[in-house]
């Protein structure tokens, strides 16, 4: 007999269907479908609800944050100066962490059925459909969560008046990170650098997806060496 491949239904939900394509998920999920129109996650409403958000949640639930931090930094005796160079340092480091996450984890290759449904909830929902609106931004739920952790691996390495001022930096490179992304897909820029970093990320999306994982920008492909090819190299090659 023989068994006929398993074949993902987009008129259902996909969430507990990728995970049995095994083998063939990581081709599947890079064979983008461009269209607005989002693909339903779950069947049970709540679920489904959680994973839509739209952009602008994310500045007006984050910046307040980030103040109040930079703030509380200020009143524990530190200079808006200093504090305006810890912050800087925060947003240098953000874009390291960026970018790793982006190579290391989003892009990370699974095969089995669980390891496959937690990459797309993760990012490969995103090279499926990446035009849909409602996704493209971190849910603020599970950016709270994932802030704990984060903040005692800074209140590790830091002081307790500086924390806050490093940790709000942090955060404030994330709400850039997410705007931009969200930009970079829908937004039509006219004028560089904001054309060039468009171009360059859906050339990540579209031409060559195990290269260019910078965001905000292009830095850490260049220090690792993660830059895509140009068109005319790959021609010529």
């Amino acid at each position: 007999m023989v068994v006929q491949e398993f074949t993902v239904d987009l008129n259902k939900p996909l969430v507990f269907q990728v995970g049995h394509l095994e083998e063939r998920y990581q081709e599947w999920v890079h064979q983008p479908i461009v269209s607005k129109e989002g693909p339903r996650f779950f069947g049970n409403d709540v679920l489904e609800f959680l994973t839509r958000t739209k952009w602008f949640a994310v500045p007006t639930i984050w910046l307040p944050v980030v103040c109040w931090l930079l703030v509380k930094s200020i009143r524990m005796g530190h200079t808006i100066q200093e504090v305006g160079l810890m912050a800087l340092f925060g947003i240098f480091i953000w874009t390291l962490i960026e970018y790793t996450l982006h190579r290391f984890l989003f892009h990370i290759e699974t095969k089995t059925y669980w390891a496959n449904t937690a990459h797309y909830l993760l990012h490969g929902c995103h090279h499926k459909h990446p035009m849909d609106s409602l996704r493209l931004v971190f849910p603020p739920t599970a950016t709270a969560i994932l802030c704990v952790p984060f903040w005692k691996l800074v209140a590790f390495f830091a002081t307790p008046t500086t924390t806050p001022a490093l940790f709000g930096g942090g955060l404030l490179g994330y709400v850039m990170y997410d705007c931009t992304h969200y930009y970079l897909h829908h937004g039509q820029p006219s004028k560089e650098p904001a054309k060039n970093l468009k171009r360059y990320h859906l050339n990540h999306h579209f031409r060559i997806q195990n290269k260019g994982f910078g965001i905000t920008s292009s830095l850490w492909d260049y220090v690792f060496g993660t830059l895509p090819p140009s068109k005319t190299t790959g021609k010529n090659n």
